[in-house]
């Protein structure tokens, strides 16, 4: 204890000033303004359930707080200056307040997450964490990185990888349940979004794949999310610009992958770092739109790093993790006094979060040791010298014996003794739907995707009118019948080889498909059916258009049969191709090696192809591949082993097609295992048994 009151009093002395938490509130119109006139309140909640019992209404005496777990009524203000957060200016007249319908109610007890290290479950990320979230206030879990936020935020959501263990109990609307599909949405710190559609465009296709219904019904669905994001005015344009436009920013595709989780109107969101890589003013903004959100009803839970004083003062509750321990949970305005009651009172001048990080964050025990006895121009560095580890204990210690925790306690005993109504699913789109909806969008993406799709077409040209005029005017000579197998060897080879150029795409949709699915709005087989059928008008448009320059420059026999069959057989081969970038592609996950890897096999295809060396004298199976053969004459048989059989060339046919759905049936079990991988699974059953004998 001497030891921690030695820290505390160093601390005191290097803070210019400090004061209470009551000093630190700025005026009731320091953070934003409502424009005048009427409000839509874009997201009714129609689905989610009332409250039947209104006594389960909770008023915590020891901190002066009311919070209303059931009916709570409109109110103009982001919460009551004495409850702790910061307060907001009244609504103009004549505004408009959507009914206030309840969400959901969060609350977790005793919660310890567990990651298997290389032995042994060792790892304890998060340990014993307490803490709810309730109808239309901001929850937000704060700490430093590698402290637990994410792993917290993804065990109430239900979505832990299935080598990760975790015990305790998490209850919704007082029940142990998990939520259904529909009634959470989950944001991610990273997604991917498709920059050739329109932010209507994006949504309106991301309601397609959520929703059940008519097309025409979810249009509404669509303008309210943007209403609620304040994407009115970037709604009507692409996502990744086009030409010499630029795309829209950070912020706006922040606030466009939360939109397409408010198409579902979930009673839950959660959001990973809605902050991530934005600046001050889109962070303000962003947390100003939310908070907006967080007034119709819906019940928000979200982690982040660090804000700005104006950002901080908009949050209703924060939990703060340092090393997965949890070191306050409480109202905003509680923590900076739980921080003064510690001994770490936060200077005037100084934000909030940049205080509690500042104190908890073990790293700047580095900046501590290599600034010691070290001096600039400016004088010395005394004023960091507080040890996080003393730090981190002393917080933890004070918020187990404070009033704060008890108060928690308290909230929890009084959500948990009854249960609320349960969230029902509100139902998936069918496969059929999501499947249409797939191919529709595809196709759409490769109309505007000049670079990755027409500039194939225009290569592939190129291509051909280069090998059409090297091998023209061959004549009919019995010479000529080899020259012409070497151009259409070389045509063939290397117009499988352009499909490479395809690669960037690839990998695109993979990643819209990673996204999309780990929120259940797509399959595997969805996809990848959805991908096969809108590839097939664009690789046949390569595939008419190439042979046909190609047929004709070299000389072949003016047969429609003939030239149907050669369009045919080049079709097929190019389908077996992208469905060999689609493997590697999802094996790698990288450009640079995706492409590496294609080359090297498509140089191995040409040796092992019949032309340098024929089939039959290849050494063994290892090298036996099927050959893009072309019908010939009887003197072709003894040099390419050609056979003069017409059902061989169909047979020839046949093995390409069965290649292409081979490939894609290997895409599907690479991207099952890969889902199967990141199951999230939360044993609810098992939670109070195992807490129990880790005890």
């Amino acid at each position: 204890m001497e030891e921690i009151q030695i820290q505390s009093d160093n601390y005191r002395s290097s803070s210019s000033s400090a004061s209470s938490p009551a000093s630190r509130v700025p005026s009731s119109n320091f953070f934003y303004l409502r424009k005048p006139g009427s409000i839509r309140q874009p997201i009714s909640f129609e689905d989610s359930p009332d409250w039947d019992d209104t006594d389960i209404e909770v008023r915590v005496e020891e901190g002066g707080d009311s919070i209303h777990a059931a009916t709570t009524p409109a109110s103009p203000s982001l919460s009551k200056l004495n409850s702790g957060s910061l307060p907001s200016p009244p609504l103009p007249e004549g505004a408009v307040v959507a009914r206030k319908i309840v969400g959901a109610s969060v609350v977790w007890k005793d919660l310890t997450v567990t990651i298997k290290g290389k032995r042994k479950y060792s790892d304890r990320v998060l340990k014993s964490s307490n803490g709810y979230a309730l109808p239309g206030t901001m929850t937000v879990i704060m700490g430093p990185a590698k402290s637990g936020k994410s792993t917290l935020l993804r065990a109430l959501a239900g979505r832990l990888d299935d080598s990760d263990k975790i015990y305790g109990e998490v209850f919704v609307n007082g029940a142990k349940s998990r939520l259904p599909y529909g009634s959470y949405g989950f944001v991610e710190r990273e997604t991917t979004l498709i920059g050739s559609l329109t932010v209507r465009e994006f949504l309106y296709y991301s309601a397609l794949l959520q929703l059940p219904g008519f097309f025409c019904q979810k249009k509404g669905v669509v303008e309210d999310a943007i209403l609620a994001m304040s994407l009115g005015d970037y709604a009507n344009k692409l996502i990744g610009g086009h030409c010499y436009m630029n795309g829209l920013r950070s912020g706006e595709r922040r606030r466009i992958s939360i939109a397409r989780e408010l198409v579902m109107r979930p009673q839950v969101l959660f959001i990973d770092e809605p902050l991530y890589h934005l600046d001050s003013v889109s962070a303000l903004l962003m947390m100003v739109t939310l908070k907006k959100l967080a007034s119709t009803g819906c019940t928000l839970i979200f982690t982040i790093y660090q804000s700005s004083t104006e950002v901080f003062g908009l949050f209703d509750r924060i939990c703060l993790l340092s090393n997965g321990n949890t070191l306050f949970f409480g109202e905003t305005l509680a923590c900076l006094q739980h921080f003064s009651n510690a001994g770490f009172p936060c200077p005037i001048m100084q934000s909030p979060t940049d205080h509690f990080l500042r104190a908890i964050n073990t790293d700047f025990d580095r900046i501590i040791a290599m600034c010691k006895n070290w001096q600039d121009d400016n004088g010395d560095f005394s004023s960091v010298n507080m040890d996080t580890a003393v730090a981190i204990r002393t917080l933890e210690a004070t918020y187990k014996s404070s009033a704060d925790a008890a108060t928690v306690e308290t909230m929890i005993l009084k959500l948990t003794e009854k249960e609320g109504p349960s969230l029902k699913s509100k139902g998936k789109a069918s496969n059929a739907t999501r499947i249409a909806v797939l191919t529709w969008r595809s196709l759409l993406i490769m109309s505007r995707e000049w670079k990755y799709y027409w500039l194939r077409l225009i290569l592939y040209m190129l291509l051909t009118l280069c090998i059409g005029t090297v091998f023209s005017g061959l004549g009919h000579s019995l010479s000529s019948v080899v020259t012409r197998v070497a151009a259409t060897f070389v045509f063939v080879s290397f117009g499988s080889l352009l499909s490479i150029a395809g690669v960037p795409a690839q990998m695109k949709e993979i990643k819209v498909y990673a996204c999309e699915e780990s929120n259940r709005h797509s399959g595997a087989f969805v996809f990848l059916l959805g991908q096969l059928l809108s590839s097939i008008p664009f690789l046949f448009l390569i595939s008419i258009s190439s042979s046909l320059v190609f047929y004709f420059f070299v000389g072949m026999q003016d047969q429609f049969s003939l030239l149907m069959y050669f369009v045919l057989n080049f079709f097929m081969c190019l389908l077996v191709n992208e469905g060999l970038v689609l493997v590697v592609a999802s094996i790698w996950q990288n450009i640079f090696w995706s492409i590496l890897t294609l080359v090297s096999i498509h140089v191995v295809m040409m040796l092992s192809a019949g032309y340098f060396r024929i089939r039959s004298a290849l050494p063994g199976p290892v090298w036996m591949y099927p050959v893009r053969t072309i019908s010939g004459y009887q003197a072709l048989q003894n040099v390419y082993d050609i056979s003069v059989d017409t059902s061989s060339k169909w047979e020839n046919l046949l093995v390409l097609f069965l290649m292409a759905v081979g490939y894609r049936f290997l895409v599907l079990v690479l991207l099952q295992l890969r889902v199967r991988k990141n199951i999230p699974v939360l044993r609810f059953l098992q939670c109070n048994q195992d807490i129990s004998n880790t005890r």
